[in-house]
């Protein structure tokens, strides 16, 4: 199980990566920075895919049926996770990679307590102590990235890009307990549907808002294109694949695993970006999936939800109970009216 997990998320990893580095390259080579687009185009393919799937289902799971019942719920989860997606590339522009790197791991912690009071999970010490080798792992790699010449930039304005981070990873927290919520008691296709759905109008309201220039201004070819259409194709992938994972394991080990995405991007960065090679960048990644194994070592548990106390003594059902089991020793009282409406008792 353990080993399944691991190779799960690390699959989760390579799709964020993939989706990091042609957002880098898009940026860096061509001056493309459209993060709204982008998600535009992600939300659109599951449009595509899986909210025609529920659209084609009937009965009680049916899109209409959907609509009629959690409609605003899953317009509060679609907002979260556009906005969340948003924040965090917009953080890009006003604070450091050192500070995004550090603050994108606040999420973590509220996961853990909106886990705690939503899906009632319980964590033993093991977890915690895994969850704190994990942010070891995320410091040695950002210290890696300060030894390896990565931090040229201090950032236009800190605060607002730090701000933007923590409400980002919140968001981000938020949306991955109702994903797991969703996908372990309604269905994955559900989840991805109605985000798919809810996350195309609220990206494409912001889109037309705030990225209609920025879109003007790109000056096409097939390579902006291809390099459009692997990102689209990565960000589809994970969001298709990672409630199959969430459902496997929880959104908690899922977001300690995707942890050495970084990583990855670095190692690609290797190559396409020049990056200097530092060995605390392996150091960092051994040190993460040591505090992934622990976690995954031990499974958490699940509180029961409290049992009703049951009737005393004096309860309806109690008095009833007596009544039946005494019926036989009480005698049997008849009243009958007669014409002459006098009242005659009798007893058996």
């Amino acid at each position: 199980h353990i080993l399944k997990t691991i190779i799960l998320g690390q699959m989760l990893s390579l799709f964020i990566c993939g989706t990091a580095v042609t957002s880098q390259y898009l940026a860096e080579q061509y001056q493309v920075n459209t993060p709204m687009f982008q998600s535009f185009i992600n939300y659109s393919l599951l449009l595509l895919v899986y909210t025609t799937m529920l659209a084609f289902r009937t009965g009680s799971d049916s899109l209409w049926q959907i609509l009629k019942q959690r409609w605003w719920k899953y317009i509060f989860l679609g907002l979260a996770d556009v906005e969340a997606n948003y924040m965090i590339v917009k953080a890009y522009q006003y604070t450091t990679l050192t500070s995004v790197q550090l603050l994108d791991c606040f999420g973590i912690p509220v996961l853990m307590a909106l886990s705690w009071f939503i899906l009632r999970a319980r964590y033993r010490l093991i977890h915690f102590l895994a969850v704190a080798v994990c942010l070891l792992g995320v410091g040695t790699m950002v210290g890696a990235d300060i030894l390896a010449g990565r931090q040229d930039s201090e950032g236009s304005d800190v605060v607002i890009g730090d701000v933007l981070v923590l409400l980002g990873a919140s968001l981000y927290a938020i949306s991955n307990v109702s994903e797991e919520y969703i996908v372990k008691n309604l269905s994955r296709v559900e989840f991805l549907g109605m985000v798919g759905l809810f996350g195309t109008i609220i990206s494409g309201l912001q889109l037309a808002i705030v990225e209609h220039r920025e879109i003007m201004r790109i000056q096409w070819n097939w390579k902006i294109a291809l390099l459009f259409t692997v990102f689209a194709l990565c960000m589809f992938g994970l969001y298709s694949f990672m409630p199959v994972v969430i459902k496997v394991t929880s959104a908690t080990s899922v977001n300690l695993g995707i942890l050495t995405a970084d990583l990855y991007s670095l190692f690609f960065g290797l190559f396409l970006f020049f990056y200097k090679f530092s060995g605390l960048y392996i150091l960092s990644f051994v040190i993460i999936m040591v505090g992934f194994i622990l976690y995954c070592s031990t499974p958490t548990q699940t509180a029961e939800p409290t049992a009703l106390p049951q009737p005393g003594s004096t309860g309806l059902d109690n008095a009833a109970l007596k009544l039946d089991e005494n019926d036989s020793e009480t005698p049997a009282v008849t009243v009958q009216f007669t014409r002459e409406e006098t009242v005659v008792v009798s007893t058996d």
